[in-house]
């Protein structure tokens, strides 16, 4: 794609990155074909390919972000499928972060709409008052249809049951079950750590009975993620989690930054990225980076141990986009599933998003919403007796009275190995005989 920005223009780094990434584009539509939104829609603007245009033209012109735009851009997912697709390399995922940071500096939104983005930029990064806004939420939920649309969408997202206990806040080391073969940090997520702790000790019990010392930190709350993709800030908690990374590997040694929320670690992983201007920075951020893994990675590295519990279980691996897409991590969940003894069915169009994407469910619901219903079908299709997944967004998206349960992949991992049946299948287990390995 040919652009025409000014020497001035490219001056500025993020320009210039952004005008690269353009230069990329050949405009071969490849993109269309697999982007969820343009599949609904229709609108050539709600596709990669589009909203290309649509942000090429607004930056070489060094416009204001107006309404259109902003329309547009918001109801990408970021899933990323297109990076997948692409035949030319172009990379979508930080084109489209610079449009939505030109966005926050250029365009007001309307209050309501700035006041949702400000409430979801407090609350979901802070694991104290996300779990106070969700026990609000049980409280208020026999009212809520009285209240205004985007609490009626964040109540109904809500978990209906009391909130499970977190793992300890202060910083906890696990020792390694036998002889210790890494020592790693594993990131317990702030959305995670409040309504999927279950998640977190499992993938504990299952690293430490596979070698690995596993340390928690009670200075790592919040990777950044989620105020990144509102635009909202971000870099401060992404600051706050390499530093005290960084102070851990230093003081006593990390084989592995664990990231079990395969949202969260497509940005770990991109610290060396966001911060390579940042001189006092950019080699911690590149290291703790060049450190992190998902749950999988670092499991299909370790091998799994033979299966102790084998359950004759049907398992839908959902592959979450930011897993398969974000991270090109693809074929490690479903050989770590098979390995432990599971059946393990493809989902037909497993490749597109099933409408979570971080708050996007909250912020475009009708989208998600339609989306979720797609990801139903084709889930119920293939008869799954559960649901497996790498990331608590999807997890919360795809769980409902429609759909059969829906675990994290290092549950089903820890169990065959040893832990507990996970709590979802308690029901489900019971009415499937299982066998021994």
């Amino acid at each position: 794609m040919q652009t025409h920005f000014t020497p001035a223009q490219l001056a500025d780094p993020a320009t210039a990155t952004a005008a690269d990434i353009l230069r990329k584009c050949v405009h071969c539509g490849f993109c269309t074909n697999t982007c969820p939104t343009y599949a609904l829609l229709g609108d050539e603007r709600d596709s990669p390919r589009g909203r290309i245009y649509l942000i090429k033209d607004m930056l070489e012109n060094d416009r204001p972000a107006d309404a259109t735009v902003v329309r547009h851009v918001d109801r990408c997912l970021s899933c990323l499928s297109c990076m997948t697709t692409c035949p030319s390399g172009v990379d979508y995922m930080h084109l489209v972060d610079h449009a939505r940071a030109h966005i926050a500096r250029t365009y007001r939104r309307p209050w309501k709409d700035r006041w949702l983005r400000r409430l979801l930029s407090i609350v979901l990064p802070s694991p104290g008052r996300f779990r106070l806004a969700l026990s609000a939420a049980r409280a208020v939920r026999p009212f809520q249809g009285v209240l205004p649309g985007p609490m009626r969408r964040m109540i109904a997202l809500a978990p209906s049951a009391k909130l499970p206990r977190a793992l300890p806040c202060a910083r906890a080391v696990y020792p390694a079950v036998g002889n210790r073969r890494r020592r790693v940090a594993l990131l317990t997520g702030c959305v995670q750590s409040v309504v999927g702790p279950e998640v977190n000790a499992a993938s504990i019990r299952l690293l430490t009975r596979h070698g690995c010392e596993v340390v928690t930190l009670s200075d790592v709350k919040c990777c950044g993620a989620l105020r990144l993709h509102l635009a909202d800030g971000g870099l401060d908690q992404a600051r706050a989690t390499i530093a005290a990374l960084t102070r851990e590997a230093r003081e006593a040694g990390l084989d592995a930054v664990v990231v079990n929320t395969s949202g969260c670690g497509v940005v770990v992983k991109d610290y060396g990225h966001l911060f390579r201007d940042e001189t006092d920075l950019a080699s911690d951020a590149a290291a703790i980076s060049a450190l992190a893994c998902d749950i999988t990675e670092i499991m299909a590295d370790l091998g799994l141990a033979p299966p102790v519990n084998q359950p004759a279980l049907r398992v839908a691996y959902h592959s979450a986009c930011s897993l398969q897409h974000g991270q090109k991590i693809r074929s490690a969940p479903v050989k770590l599933l098979r390995d432990a003894g599971f059946e393990v069915l493809e989902v037909p169009e497993g490749h597109l998003c099933c409408g979570s994407a971080g708050v996007y469910n909250i912020l475009q619901p009708e989208i998600a919403g339609a989306l979720r219903a797609r990801k139903l079908v084709k889930i119920q299709s293939i008869r799954p007796d559960v649901v497996a997944a790498g990331n608590i967004g999807c997890m919360m998206q795809i769980r409902g009275s429609d759909a059969p349960p829906v675990v994290h992949t290092a549950e089903l991992l820890d169990w065959a190995t040893g832990g507990p049946t996970p709590g979802l299948l308690l029901t489900t287990v019971n009415t499937v005989k299982p066998s021994l390995a």
